[in-house]
């Protein structure tokens, strides 16, 4: 008779120690996404005076009809395409290097967390002077092989590249510190008894390294690909989204939308978008991540 009773105290006790970390839960993280939505569902142009009309859907119908949304998701998309395939690469070589056995480890580990610790828009201006046309140091590199000067930061299509380049730089370090941890994880024994089976530096990599470094992988990509669905201040910072509107990026366009024309209904609605594009893109991860778990 008694059993009950305390089974029901001990879930009350449970539950009562639960709620303040369900409260601020709901305040940092379900409040703001439900606001959003919400403000993406009325007319929200203080420009104009709005003071908030219920506009049901019209936000997310003009979406599909605004050329520069669509070419933000354009640009978005392959800086995502081209950066983080890059930053994987680079990051997993970068770990692999940093894992060997040095006698002195520590300058290569500062060299790793110097380019993560340092700030994105800082990053930006520091290759935005690298890329610049007349006193930059890629062009000063070209003139001595001698190739003529490229406009790196005024055509378009280099413009993209050289941001990619930048982005590649930056969060590559963060790969290559999320696959270290992954890296230190894998038992010794496992090489050696490689070693003793005679086991080339190839093989090893390609059956031990490899498989058993898949989760940090996929641990990785996941932060790595919605930080370039987000990216914003190296953009900013190098090109201003230009020329014209060439590397303007999705996040830049809902801040012009939200910051500069105060049309906060519609920058709420590009928002949610984004937020959708992101947790989609997480939960492929994520689910691939299990699947491969169970085999």
């Amino acid at each position: 008779m008694g059993r009950p009773s305390r089974d029901l105290s001990e879930r009350t006790l449970a539950l009562g120690l639960l709620l303040p970390a369900f409260g601020l839960l709901g305040l940092v993280a379900v409040y703001p996404v439900a606001r959003l939505v919400w403000d993406s569902l009325h007319e929200l142009h203080l420009a104009y005076g709005t003071q908030g009309s219920f506009a049901g859907l019209e936000n997310y119908r003009r979406l599909l009809g605004d050329d520069r949304f669509l070419n933000t998701l354009r640009v978005t998309g392959m800086i995502t395409l081209i950066t983080v395939p890059g930053a994987a690469l680079l990051g997993l070589g970068l770990a692999l290097l940093a894992n060997l056995p040095f006698t002195v480890k520590w300058p290569v580990r500062l060299g790793l967390l110097l380019p993560w610790a340092m700030p994105l828009v800082f990053a930006g201006l520091i290759f935005r002077w690298f890329f610049e046309s007349d006193y930059g140091i890629v062009n000063d590199l070209l003139r001595r092989l001698g190739v003529p000067p490229l406009y790196w930061l005024t055509n378009p299509n280099l413009a993209l590249w050289a941001i990619c380049a930048t982005i590649v730089w930056k969060t590559s370090s963060f790969v290559a510190l999320v696959l270290l941890a992954g890296l230190q994880t894998i038992p010794r024994e496992y090489y050696e008894a490689a070693q003793v089976d005679g086991a080339g530096p190839w093989q090893v990599f390609a059956r031990i390294t490899l498989p058993l470094l898949l989760p940090s992988f996929l641990v990785a990509l996941i932060f790595r690909t919605i930080t370039a669905l987000q990216t914003f201040d190296i953009p900013f910072a190098m090109t201003g989204g230009g020329p014209g509107t060439a590397t303007e990026t999705l996040a830049m366009y809902i801040r012009t939308q939200s910051v500069e024309n105060l049309n906060f209904g519609y920058g709420s609605a590009m928002a949610v978008a984004l937020f959708l594009l992101c947790m989609s893109v997480t939960l492929l991860y994520l689910r691939y991540l299990e699947r491969g778990e169970r085999e």
